[in-house]
């Protein structure tokens, strides 16, 4: 080969090198992927607890005869409503009635002795004047009267007391609410020792509910009421109350907010809970005593990471994301998780803030491996 053919060769050679990796650069820029890239910051979480409530009438109140007797006439029927003063049952009267006749004719046989005694004093006083009669005589016949005065009073209370016994063979609404179970019938015998039925007032109810010992110490530290300072909640011993939500027992939402507002003032030994108390109002007449239902309490986690649920992968216990280094390799991160805070979850190891994470399609990706990030900022 000439030295003019070598020359050519070489050139030829060299621009084919020089085509070759024009192509290769060309296609490595084809091989990396776009993807979408979550720039950590900080922000406030928010994390609902759920606690199951027993609901209970603002008044319930048992219904207790405060005589007994034979039931004679029942006036409402189970599950009705019925205002204050309504009358609910009627005991038989016969026999009130008749100690309510005895009590007036013992009333009116004491009246007369008084009247008698009176006379009597009022005739010994002019003989006593005239030397007629002892003063002793006097002091008889007045003491007499004293005791006959005593014995009219007497009367006049028991008199008082049949009438009461009497009026108390109908009773009465104490307050406007729902009837409970009526377990007595007409001719059941009645005693003051055992409740006719309940009367619950539903116009408000109260939701009780335990909450752990923890769970307390961080709901008291953590939770706000939208703006204001949490310090400033019935959590933290103030008198303010904190909203709070209800799912009724067929998981459908409570359309109206209660409040928090009693915090029992002690912990259950045997459980390590304490009691609390939400009340809600009852428009639609909705709730009753009895039911049961769902309390939803939100607490708040300031400065914390938030993260996408969609960004995080799991290999048997461990939970990690992509993370991209300076010049957008791709590195396998080990996270911890401190909770989910609506589709977001809580992370409270192995980020920091000015990371940055691939939210989707890294499913495919490996360690070492270049992405061309789109860059969004945290939620």
């Amino acid at each position: 080969m000439s030295k003019n053919h070598r020359k050519f060769w070489l050139i030829g050679m060299f621009c084919l090198f020089v085509l070759a990796g024009c192509k290769q650069n060309d296609e490595t820029k084809e091989n990396v992927l776009a993807l979408p890239v979550l720039e950590i910051d900080t922000a406030t979480a928010r994390v609902t607890r759920n606690f199951l409530g027993t609901i209970e009438g603002k008044v319930n109140v048992e219904i207790r005869p405060q005589v007994g007797g034979i039931l004679e006439d029942i006036y409402i029927d189970e599950g009705d409503f019925v205002e204050a003063g309504k009358p609910l049952f009627k005991i038989q009267a016969t026999p009130y009635q008749e100690a309510l006749n005895n009590a007036i004719a013992n009333e009116k046989v004491a009246a007369a002795k008084l009247e008698a005694a009176k006379i009597e004093v009022d005739r010994i006083k002019p003989l006593i004047e005239h030397q007629v009669m002892s003063e002793v005589r006097l002091k008889k016949a007045e003491s007499e009267y004293r005791l006959a005065q005593a014995s009219l009073e007497q009367a006049t209370a028991a008199v008082a007391t049949a009438k009461f016994n009497l009026s108390f063979t109908v009773i009465n609404a104490p307050v406007s609410g729902y009837i409970g179970r009526i377990p007595k019938r007409v001719g059941n015998v009645v005693s003051l020792s055992e409740p006719i039925t309940f009367l619950s007032d539903v116009a408000e109810v109260y939701v009780y509910f335990s909450i752990s010992e923890a769970d307390f110490l961080s709901f008291r530290k953590n939770t706000a009421k939208t703006a204001d300072d949490p310090k400033d909640s019935i959590l933290s011993g103030a008198q303010r109350p904190i909203e709070i939500s209800l799912l009724l027992a067929d998981g459908t939402p409570y359309p109206y907010k209660g409040t928090l507002d009693m915090v029992s003032g002690q912990v259950n030994r045997t459980t390590g809970a304490l009691s609390m108390r939400a009340t809600f109002k009852n428009r639609d007449k909705i709730l009753r005593s009895g039911n049961s239902g769902t309390l939803k309490m939100d607490e708040f986690y300031p400065n914390v990471i938030l993260i996408p649920q969609q960004a995080i992968a799991s290999i048997q216990d461990k939970d990690f994301v992509m993370k991209l280094t300076e010049d957008n390799k791709v590195v396998r991160q080990i996270i911890t998780i401190d909770g989910v805070s609506g589709d977001q979850y809580i992370v409270s190891g192995g980020l920091k803030k000015g990371d940055r994470i691939i939210t989707e399609g890294f499913q495919k990706l490996k360690e070492g491996d270049v992405v061309s990030p789109l860059i969004f900022a945290a939620r």
